[in-house]
C-alpha cells in the first residue's frame, strides 16, 4: 500500500514540490488544492503527462474532502508580500487565510502529519498547531532546512569540499533573527574553525553567513520568487515522514521546554519521522548562540502576539 499526500496551493512553490515528488516517485497517490481549480488541474495535469518517465504514481487536482486518508499534508497557499507592505502586514493577512485552510482541512482530517511552508512560516505553523487541537509533533514548519542547505552549500565551495561531508544548521526564526550554529558545524567530524584553521583557509564567517541571509532576496531580485530549493526541501522533509527515516532537520514545532523556551515556534535540530517531530535535539551550544536563539525566539512571539486572536 502506497502513500498519499495532499498540496494546498498550486502555485510556484507547491506546484515544483508536487514536481519534486513525482519525479522521486515519493508517494502514490497526489492530490494538488487549490482555491483557483483551473490552475491545480493544470498543473496537475502537466505533472501527470510526465509520470511514465518516472514511475506509478497518481496525479490529479481535487478539494479539501482528498485530505482525508492522507500521510502528509504540505501547505504552500498564501499571499506573496507586496511592495510596501510591512512584515506584519503580511503576517496579519496570511493567517487569516490561513485559519480558513485550516478549518477545512480539519473537517476532513483523519491522520496524517501537516507540513506548513507558507510565509511567515514560524508563526503560521504556530497558528496551525493551534487551530488544530493536534499534538505539536504532528504540525511541522518546514523552518530553516532550506536556510541551512544553503550555509552548507556556501560552506562546500568556500572550502571546496564535498556538500555531503558538509554538517550544519542555521537555527531559530526563518527570517531577519536566524543564526547559524557554528559551534555544532563540521567537516566530516572536524569542527569549522579547525577545519579552516588546518587547511590554512582565510574564510569569513559572518560574510558567509550573510550570504545565506541574503539568499532568497537575490533569487527572487533575478528571477523573481523562490521554489526550487524550497521544493527539494519539502520533498526531503516529506520523505523523511513517509519513510520513517528519522532525519535530523531544522524544522519547526512549538517547545514545551527545550533550550528555555516554551509555547513558542522556533527552528532547531529535531529528528523527522513517521510521527512527525519525533525528538527535538537539545544540542550543546555556546551561551552566545543560545542567547541569539532567545533573542530569534522573541522575535516570532511577538509576531504571533499580534496575530493571535485574529
Amino acid at each position: 500500500m502506497g502513500f498519499k499526500v495532499a498540496i494546498i496551493g498550486a502555485g510556484f512553490v507547491g506546484a515544483s514540490a508536487a514536481y519534486a515528488m513525482s519525479i522521486n516517485n515519493l508517494v502514490s497517490e497526489l492530490v494538488l488544492i487549490d482555491v483557483n481549480k483551473e490552475k491545480a488541474y493544470g498543473e496537475a495535469l502537466d505533472i501527470s503527462h510526465g509520470l511514465s518517465f518516472s514511475g506509478n504514481m497518481t496525479v490529479y487536482s481535487g478539494d479539501y474532502s482528498d485530505v482525508k486518508d492522507c500521510d502528509v499534508i504540505v501547505v504552500t497557499a498564501g499571499a506573496a508580500r507586496k511592495p510596501g507592505e510591512t512584515r506584519l502586514d503580511l503576517a496579519k493577512k496570511n493567517t487569516m487565510i490561513m485559519k480558513s485552510i485550516v478549518t477545512d482541512i480539519m473537517k476532513y482530517y483523519n491522520k496524517g502529519v501537516i507540513v506548513s511552508v507558507s510565509n511567515p512560516v514560524d508563526v503560521l505553523a504556530y497558528m496551525t498547531q493551534k487551530w488544530s487541537g493536534l499534538p505539536a509533533n504532528k504540525v511541522i514548519g518546514s523552518g530553516t532546512v532550506l536556510d541551512s542547505a544553503r550555509l552548507r552549500t556556501h560552506i562546500s565551495q568556500a572550502l571546496d569540499v564535498d556538500i555531503a561531508n558538509v554538517h550544519g544548521y542555521i537555527v531559530g526564526e526563518h527570517g531577519d533573527s536566524q543564526l547559524p550554529l557554528w559551534s555544532a558545524t563540521h567537516i566530516a567530524g572536524v569542527q569549522f574553525d579547525d577545519y579552516v584553521k588546518a587547511t590554512g583557509l582565510n574564510v569569513d564567517k559572518e560574510a558567509l553567513f550573510n550570504e545565506v541571509k541574503v539568499a532568497g532576496a537575490t533569487i527572487i531580485k533575478n528571477k523573481g520568487a523562490t521554489y526550487y530549493g524550497i521544493a527539494l526541501s519539502i520533498n526531503r522533509i516529506v520523505e523523511s515522514i513517509l519513510k520513517d527515516f528519522n532525519t535530523i532537520m531544522p524544522v519547526g514545532t512549538v517547545l514545551d521546554g527545550q533550550y528555555g523556551l516554551k509555547d513558542v515556534l522556533l527552528n532547531v535540530p529535531t529528528i523527522v519521522g513517521g510521527n512527525g517531530a519525533e525528538k527535538v535535539l537539545e544540542v550543546n551550544i555556546t551561551d552566545a548562540e543560545l542567547q541569539l536563539l532567545k533573542h530569534s525566539a522573541e522575535q516570532v512571539r511577538a509576531v504571533i502576539n499580534e496575530v493571535k486572536d485574529i
